[in-house]
Parts: C-alpha cells; sequence; structure tokens
C-alpha cells in the first residue's frame, strides 16, 4: 500500500516538473524574484501563503497537504513584482524513496532568490524542527539561498507583540508574526523588501512629455528618488528599482540615459521629495 503511493506520488511529480522548469525560464527571463517558503509541516505556511497572496491554497493540518509548488505574484511596498511559492511541508525521517520523489518540488526552493522559513515557534520542539529543515536545504542545494526565519503563531504566546529583529550585517534576519491572526503581516512584506531591495538597480532614465502615466506608475510604486524636467519638457529620473521592473520600462518607452549626459548638471536641478524646487527653474514635486 505505502509502495504503490510513493509511485503514485512519483508519478504525479514527475508530471509537474517540465513545466515547473518552463515557468522559472520564464520568471528568470522576466527578472521576476522568487520567494519560497520552507518549513517543518504544519508550521503554517500555506495559512501564511493564502493570507500574503489573498488566496485559497489548500491549508490543513496533515502531511502533504501541499504536494506541488503552489506560485502567485504580489506587488512588494518599495519594491514591485515577486513571485511566493509554497512548497511541501518537512518531516523527520522521510523515506529515501520520498526524498528523491520531491527532490522535484524541492527545486522551486534551491532556485528561489529568497527562502522564508516559517517556524511554528509554539511547539516544544521548534529548534530542533529548524535543523532537520536546514538539512534538507543542504541536501537538495538550497542552503546558500538567503534565509528570513518566520516564527509564526506569537498569537498562542504570552502577551508577544510582532517585530522584525536584524542581524549584524543590517539585513532583517527574523519576524515575528501570527498568519492565522493577520499579526505582523505588514513587517514581514517590509523586512521581504529590504532584503530583495539587495537586489535592485539605480539608473537614470528620460521620459518624453507625453509618457507621464509612465511616471506616475514609477512614483507610486515608490522608485523615484529624483527628478529633474528639462526647457523640452522631458522628465529626467533618478531611480532605484529591480532589474526586471527596469527592463519593463525600457520597453514601455522609457531610455537610459549614459552618465557622460549627466556631467554638468547642477546638484539644484535635481529634486527629490526631501527637498524643495528652486524658484529659478520648472520643476514639479509629487
Amino acid at each position: 500500500m505505502i509502495g504503490q503511493r510513493i509511485k503514485a506520488i512519483k508519478k504525479s511529480l514527475s508530471k509537474v516538473r517540465s513545466q515547473r522548469e518552463q515557468g522559472r525560464r520564464s520568471r528568470n527571463r522576466a527578472e521576476i524574484p522568487t520567494v519560497s517558503l520552507v518549513g517543518y509541516t504544519n508550521a503554517g505556511k500555506s495559512t501564511l501563503f493564502n493570507s500574503l497572496t489573498n488566496s485559497d491554497a489548500y491549508a490543513a493540518d496533515q502531511l502533504f497537504a501541499t504536494l506541488d509548488s503552489t506560485l502567485r505574484r504580489i506587488d512588494l511596498p518599495n519594491f514591485g513584482a515577486a513571485i511566493v511559492a509554497d512548497t511541501v511541508g518537512f518531516i523527520s525521517h522521510l523515506p529515501h524513496q520520498l526524498v528523491e520523489a520531491f527532490r522535484a518540488t524541492l527545486e522551486e526552493t534551491a532556485s528561489a532568490d529568497l527562502l522564508l522559513h516559517v517556524i511554528d515557534c509554539a511547539h516544544e520542539s521548534h529548534e530542533d524542527y529548524i535543523e532537520e529543515v536546514n538539512d534538507v536545504l543542504e541536501e537538495i542545494g538550497a542552503d546558500s539561498v538567503f534565509q528570513l526565519k518566520v516564527f509564526n503563531k506569537i498569537d498562542l504566546l504570552d502577551a508577544f507583540d510582532p517585530r522584525i529583529e536584524y542581524g549584524e550585517n543590517g539585513a532583517p534576519e527574523k519576524v515575528w508574526i501570527s498568519a492565522q491572526k493577520g499579526l505582523g503581516l505588514e513587517l514581514l512584506l517590509e523586512a521581504i523588501s529590504e532584503v530583495l531591495a539587495g537586489t535592485l538597480v539605480s539608473e537614470t532614465i528620460r521620459i518624453a512629455p507625453d509618457q507621464a502615466r509612465l511616471r506616475s506608475k514609477l512614483y507610486e510604486k515608490g522608485f523615484i528618488e529624483a527628478e529633474r524636467i528639462d526647457e523640452s519638457g522631458f522628465y529626467h529620473l533618478c531611480v532605484r528599482l529591480p532589474k526586471g521592473e527596469l527592463e519593463r520600462m525600457v520597453q514601455q518607452g522609457a531610455v537610459i540615459e549614459q552618465t557622460p549626459e549627466l556631467v554638468g548638471t547642477p546638484d539644484s536641478a535635481w529634486v527629490s521629495e526631501e527637498h524643495d524646487a528652486p524658484l529659478n527653474a520648472d520643476f514639479r514635486v509629487f
């Protein structure tokens, strides 16, 4: 009976391997970062996935509630688009045959840009589970992916508030939340954005006067750090954004300016949200 179940699982996973690889290639071309949820079974990954994506992925208190990776696109504050992937929950002493079978679905984890290690902080054995999950991550080659520990179910602790804890390098390291109660989710999104911000690029782009809508999109997403408007009405924008977002803006008409074109432009000609425009120039600040 168990052998038949293992065989069925292997057959099911083999069907999605090629589809998942094709999806990864498409996301790589678009340069959209992937955030993969990992964790010991019943840590609350699927509940968190549903909360982050406003989705209804199956969440149950049982083994293998999520077999294949579930992918959803989200928009992160002050960052842009990202793909969130929910994966199978890890367990202790997984049979060798199942390790090989689940290697397919866990490939999504090894290729991610960020791992959200979801932890049931109310479970008495959560420290042991952290080690076991890390052992599996090492086995599948995902131990080098940056890991943000998400301590879930703080509603089961006594008087514990959501918070972000930072590591010695200044990057977010731990986030304390309750996915079930919706506590700390904004902090988690903030932490994810901060980590992925390491993939941001800074450029100066030019937008034509008739492309004001494109400029508005950049402002809405918080990508513009400063701007200058020349005598012809062209917008020259200092932006910091994900590389994929920059490429999409170029496809829509934005032009990346070369550094030499900016030489000789006085500092006073640039306007940011922190500074008022000089009185002797035509500037618009939003």
